[in-house]
């Protein structure tokens, strides 16, 4: 059988990038009769040039053994680095996840922002999302990992703050760039100190290395404890999560990727790297604790929302916490199943409310309301989105959930817990979006909100249609659980928690007679869920306090020390210099005085040693 796809399947991201090179072509002041709309269609192009390559490619790698690529790239010395390249069903089956759901995206993205003209940065860097991201999943090098990781980074602070005149878009930009930069400075440090201690960045060499290594205990903590911390900003964890929140203000065409792909990369590089994690027991219960706080936080933080974008933020942030706790008990093939099924049921919720946003003109779930007679195609998606993303059988995070449930009830039973209460919280937080959106009667905001563009809908019903077959593309790859095999117990209480959850929601949120908005009591603990547990405030408190602290010492040290210092030296230059200018006469007295009083001092100081030497000498 032919290889030739496989082994080409480099080129994947270097289509992506070619398409945003070209882009540039149509940016302001370059190409201007035609406008910028063909870069959004060149870049399309390419992505499905791009995913077309993947499909060939998984063809022809089913069942087949893994292969690597290696191109060397440094040779210094006794440094040695090599871009490596791994080529699996799972790096290619990720690969055609990531091209497809960008595909989607950018077609979405044509019929949303029809009426912008920022097309060509916008395609660009979508194009730049799709090129890091599938050179990460390919990748089979932690240093390359890291560098696609910073690049990436720097990609999402350039799309949230693609409308950089508004002052809400600028802050969600900058906080969004300096909060993964504290976890990737973190991590920079652990990838930097693993290699003299490894001997190799390699993926596959590293969990070699694992096996056989006796690395002492404080120090496989300290190590995996920062190759944890890029992860942890990645995926929005506690307490590096409000970055998630503030990107929301970036367009929705790119929320539909940063809820799904961007946030699991560093997902997958903890995946990765969890046969180095598990030398620490100290940093596996690290994973667990972060992921178990913030799934059930950022669950309970989406119900006082009500910024519809920001609400499903935190849905993202608590399965994210899932995928965390998933990892912590080294169960890797359970969380690459949750990362899939979760991006096709996100994917479908962002795409089914992006339509709603953008013909109602707002994000106010309070403004919403009696849609499902308007917008029944969205109101439909929404509602199997919702049931792909919680315990609904038989539909796809429904076997994840409940595999992952089961493999846990043994020695993990309290995360099973955990598991129960986010799924039901989760299923209370989107029937409550789905109650206030469709469900009651139309408001000023909502009378007039048909359909969108097909470019709108046709996106969204496909991803419908994809979530639906979901479970039969799982079981024809191999991938369901064995029914019988199940702990009836877990399968009871997760559909039981769906049931109440989404119940509970409907009956509150669908019924007239309660009104709206609900308010707790007391006050408090409502503004406690609303404000993020107040963690803005426990930074503003925390770290801002001591760096401005330290920033006031520092300014006052090099004000008056420094500073000080520098102008003392000048005063006295300035008053010898002003001293010395009596001196200037013009009289030849007054330079023979001048030189005999400065020899005359030279001569004291260099015989002032002498004179105490003499004195010592004759006294009795």
């Amino acid at each position: 059988m032919s290889q030739a796809f496989s082994q080409t399947i480099w080129l994947v991201p270097l289509y992506a990038l070619s398409g945003a090179i070209l882009a540039i072509l149509w940016s302001p002041g370059i190409i201007r009769q035609t406008g910028p709309r063909p870069s959004g269609y060149l870049n399309t192009l390419m992505t499905l040039v791009a995913l077309v390559h993947s499909v060939l490619a998984l063809l022809e790698t089913w069942h087949q053994p893994v292969k690597y690529l290696s191109f060397q790239w440094l040779n210094a010395a006794d440094l040695n680095i090599s871009f490596d390249l791994e080529i699996s069903s799972i790096t290619i089956g990720a690969l055609l996840l990531v091209t497809g759901l960008n595909l989607i995206a950018q077609i979405y993205a044509i019929g949303y922002m029809e009426m912008d003209w920022g097309w060509a940065r916008f395609f660009s860097l979508m194009a730049l999302f799709e090129a890091g991201i599938s050179t990460l999943v390919l990748c089979n090098s932690l240093f390359f990992s890291y560098v696609v990781l910073e690049i990436l980074t720097l990609g999402t602070y350039l799309l949230i703050g693609l409308w950089f005149n508004q002052s809400l878009v600028v802050t969600g930009a900058r906080d969004a760039f300096l909060t993964k930069r504290v976890g990737d400075l973190i991590l920079l440090m652990g990838v930097v100190a693993l290699l003299p201690l490894a001997g190799t960045w390699n993926y596959t060499e590293l969990a070699e290395w694992a096996k056989t290594t006796t690395i002492d205990s404080n120090i496989a903590t300290l190590l995996c404890l920062a190759l944890i911390a890029g992860p942890l900003g990645k995926c929005a964890q506690f307490p590096l999560h409000l970055w998630l929140d503030e990107a929301m203000e970036g367009p929705m065409p790119a929320t539909v990727l940063r809820n799904t792909i961007v946030v699991s990369t560093g997902a997958w590089v903890l995946i990765k790297l969890q046969p180095v994690l598990a030398l620490s027991p100290v940093a596996s219960n690290v994973m667990i604790g972060i992921g178990a706080v913030t799934a059930i936080g950022a669950s309970l933080i989406a119900l006082a929302q009500i910024d519809i974008k920001r609400s499903l933020s935190y849905s993202v942030s608590a399965y994210m916490g899932l995928v965390f706790i998933a990892v912590g008990t080294q169960q890797d093939e359970i969380a690459l199943k949750l990362l899939f099924t979760y991006a096709i049921a996100m994917s479908l919720l962002v795409t089914s409310i992006g339509g709603v946003v953008l013909n109602t003109i707002t994000q106010d779930l309070t403004q919403y309301g009696g849609l499902w007679s308007r917008r029944p195609i969205s109101g439909i998606c929404y509602l199997v989105g919702a049931a792909s993303l919680v315990a609904f059988p038989p539909l796809g995070c429904f076997w994840t959930l409940t595999e992952m449930a089961d493999a846990l009830w043994s020695n993990y039973p309290g995360l099973v817990g955990v598991l129960i209460v986010v799924n039901g919280l989760t299923a209370f937080s989107l029937t409550r979006e789905f109650s206030l959106i469709f469900g009651g009667k139309p408001k000023l905001m909502t009378v007039r909100s048909p359909e969108g563009l097909w470019l709108l809908v046709l996106p969204m019903t496909f991803l419908m249609g994809f979530a639906l077959h979901v479970p039969i593309l799982l079981h024809q790859w191999n991938l369901l659980p064995e029914w019988e095999n199940l702990n009836s117990n877990v399968i009871t209480s997760l559909v039981v928690s769906t049931l109440v959850g989404a119940g509970t929601s409907a009956l509150i949120y669908l019924n007239q007679k309660i009104s709206k908005p609900i308010k707790l009591k007391p006050k408090a603990v409502q503004d406690f869920f609303t404000y993020d547990l107040y963690t803005a405030q426990f930074y503003r408190l925390t770290i801002v306090f001591v760096v401005g602290l330290i920033s006031q010492i520092v300014y006052w040290f090099d004000r008056y020390l420094v500073d000080g210092a520098i102008n003392l030296i000048g005063l006295v230059t300035i008053f010898s210099g002003q001293s010395l200018k009596y001196n200037s006469s013009g009289q030849t007295q007054f330079y023979f005085l001048s030189i005999f009083l400065g020899v005359s001092l030279f001569i004291g100081v260099v015989c002032l040693p002498l004179f105490f030497q003499f004195t010592s000498f004759i006294s009795p």
